[in-house]
């Protein structure tokens, strides 16, 4: 496959409205799985998730209820390349490999893992369906084991590069989504020369502190509902937002806070990280540069699948004065801290 020229992806986004369950029952059968019919739609604003149920042939392959099910993920046209989604499983499959708890896609007898739906066109990929709970919060002894199994993850992601995937830095998150949000007119007229002036200074403030940050593989969404608890204890999903980028954006998504409880809860994941590996701390600088390119980024992200009914069902609020009023005091807020 050729590289993308468009980092969010090459064609216009498109709708789901054609991925029938017909559609769905028949990808997965082409990977050679039985369906038994049953077929249930995940929460999922991005990409189309369904959990199928297949045909078992020898019951003694049932370890848990979780093995009469597969994961089947439909990628939203125009977001990942091919190149891009694949990146992503490279990483799972390394992660898998060694040994660090994540849930992987399937790979078919060629081994590819990436498939193409022949009718509609959209790529999609099979994942085993695995248990576990999302934490509200972490306690102390949560936190250090989250930290070592950060550091590994971490540790299989710097051995290589994503050579398609986005790099989470101020010109990607912040000047180019802020383009977006000028030409294509979602920012407000009356905000904008304000909205531009405060993100424009906020990369420049912080564009030396990222390039002086060695960048790799991580997982780039490791907020606390991508965490994963069951009785064998934590794992990470949801990689669809995995980037190249600091090891620290995992770490303060994790623990988001700023207060002395959040300060003492990320010093517990550090300590557990820097069990198995070592932790730059000047990297902790760019935390508020990366809460506010989050902010940036999540405001185009929004507007760029703004015709897509389940996003205007999940934020009501998005395009109003107050939402824009609110945007613009928190980036202030953003460059007083990080100046």
């Amino acid at each position: 496959m050729s590289q993308s020229h468009n980092p969010w992806g090459d064609h216009a986004t498109q709708h789901f409205f054609s991925l029938t369950p017909e559609h769905i029952l028949r990808a997965v059968e082409r990977f050679g799985l039985v369906c038994t019919g049953r077929c249930l739609a995940l929460n999922s604003m991005e990409n189309r998730v369904y959990e199928v149920e297949i045909e078992v042939d020898d019951p003694k392959k049932i370890k848990t209820p979780a093995d009469r099910f597969v994961i089947v993920k439909f990628y939203r046209p125009g977001r990942w390349s091919w190149d891009q989604i694949q990146d992503e499983h490279d990483f799972l499959l390394d992660l898998a490999e060694a040994d660090i708890p994540v849930v992987a896609p399937n790979q078919s007898s060629d081994g590819h893992s990436v498939f193409t739906d022949e009718d509609l066109g959209l790529m999609y990929a099979i994942f085993p369906k695995v248990g576990g709970r999302s934490p509200d919060e972490l306690d102390d002894e949560q936190c250090e084991r989250a930290g070592r199994l950060l550091a590994r993850l971490h540790a299989v992601g710097a051995t290589q590069a994503a050579e398609y995937r986005l790099r989470i830095d101020p010109e990607t998150y912040g000047i180019n989504n802020l383009k977006w949000l000028i030409d294509s007119k979602t920012l407000p007229a009356e905000i904008a020369d304000h909205y531009k002036n405060t993100v424009e200074r906020i990369c420049q403030v912080s564009a030396p502190w990222f390039k002086s940050t060695p960048f790799q593989r991580i997982h780039g969404d490791c907020h606390l509902g991508n965490l994963l608890w069951s009785d064998q204890g934590p794992f990470w999903v949801d990689f669809d937002d995995m980037v190249m980028g600091p090891p620290v954006q995992d770490l303060w998504l994790m623990i988001p806070g700023r207060d002395d409880y959040a300060q003492r809860k990320l010093q517990l994941v550090l300590k557990g990280y820097e069990m198995m590996k070592p932790f730059d701390h000047g990297s902790l600088r760019l935390i508020e540069p990366l809460r506010a390119l989050r902010f940036v980024h999540f405001a185009a992200w929004i507007g760029k699948r703004w015709d897509d009914p389940s996003f205007q069902r999940a934020f009501p609020q998005y395009g109003s004065a107050r939402y824009w009023a609110e945007q613009l005091r928190d980036l202030q807020e953003q460059l007083q801290i990080i100046s």
